[in-house]
């Protein structure tokens, strides 16, 4: 368009990239785990991986965040739910309070199972507060389904807020778009499927019985990739026919072995044909499961690492010195 020029975003770029990975396979792992022991089969090493994991993943990304803030002690605002009253399209605290309140239940949820496992219990400081708050275990015995509860929806909350983050951005065409938000939730839940599969294979130690939970979680994964394969060809659409800054995307995207081979391709089609063939006949070995969910778990943060380093602007009348084609994605 004569007039415009196009600029890739580059503020945003790995570390948000990390955090939304971590952020939103944090919160689906949370999820799944919790509803698996509560509705299907129950599960405390399950559990005990899925929300300490859970824990680690958000701390990290947090942490993260936290270290880009340009005024850390800006934290408090965004941890103080009030903001959410007077500014209610404040995404970053929304998530803030999804992944805390996610964080605190989902532990609470596991405190009774920490408490039961050895492993925990020598651990300094660890076994130092199991013992000193063992009672908080049998109050969470109690009302152990609400708590659950308040920890799932938290968890879904967290998810979906991954999606809604980007798509509140309408300066870059490839973000602002209601198909960001199921896109990162099913990528979120399938990366979730592929960690908690790690954990069952590797572990955990095996047993018969979480066979079915292994076959339901390879299923489940499965369909997500088929969907997220979906999405990924309508956004293909979108960014090649749609708007001129879309198709600047596109050149970054659809030009690039690394989308192409390390996303679409060892991080979709692959993991979806090797679980797609355990699914029909089964393996006689966990190894290519294995390698499948570590491919899954690439392909995750592949997405929105790709994400982050093809947001294109449009801009109007640039200075000379900035008409230029768009810099090749890292």
């Amino acid at each position: 368009m004569e007039g415009m020029f196009y600029s890739t975003q580059e503020f945003w770029t790995w570390w948000i990239a990390v955090y939304l990975f971590l952020g939103g396979l944090g919160g689906a792992a949370v999820v799944v785990t919790i509803l698996t022991n509560m509705y299907y089969k129950p599960h405390k090493q399950l559990v005990l991986w899925g929300s300490i994991g859970a824990f680690i993943m958000l701390s990290i990304g947090s942490l993260l965040l936290f270290v880009h803030l340009l005024h850390h002690l800006a934290v408090i605002n965004v941890l103080n739910p009030m903001v959410l009253i007077e500014k209610p399209d404040a995404w970053i605290s929304w998530g803030t309070q999804f992944i805390v309140w996610m964080m605190v239940w989902s532990m609470v949820y596991t405190f009774p199972y920490m408490l039961e496992s050895p492993f925990w219990a020598k651990m300094p400081v660890v076994g130092m507060i199991l013992n000193l708050f063992g009672w908080a275990g049998k109050l969470s015995l109690k009302f152990h389904s609400i708590i659950g509860w308040l920890a799932v929806i938290n968890g879904i909350g967290t998810v979906f807020y991954t999606g809604l983050l980007l798509q509140s951005f309408p300066a870059v065409a490839l973000w602002h778009n209601p198909g960001v938000p199921l896109l990162f939730i099913v990528s979120a839940f399938s990366t979730a499927m592929a960690f908690l599969l790690l954990v069952l294979d590797l572990a955990i130690k095996k047993r018969e019985e979480d066979r079915p939970i292994r076959v339901l979680y390879e299923r489940t994964d499965v369909i997500l990739i088929t969907v997220e394969l979906v999405i990924i060809f309508v956004f293909f659409h979108f960014t090649t026919y749609g708007l001129e800054s879309a198709r600047h995307t596109a050149q970054l995207l659809w030009q690039d072995m690394g989308w192409i081979v390390g996303f679409v391709g060892f991080g979709l089609l692959v993991p979806f044909m090797i679980e797609l063939k355990g699914v029909l006949k089964g393996w006689s070995s966990p190894a290519p499961v294995v390698f499948a969910a570590i491919l899954v778990l690439l392909g995750g943060y592949l997405l929105r690492h790709y994400f982050m380093y093809s947001g294109v602007y449009e801009r109007p009348y640039p200075p000379q010195h900035l008409i230029e084609a768009p810099p090749a994605v890292m």
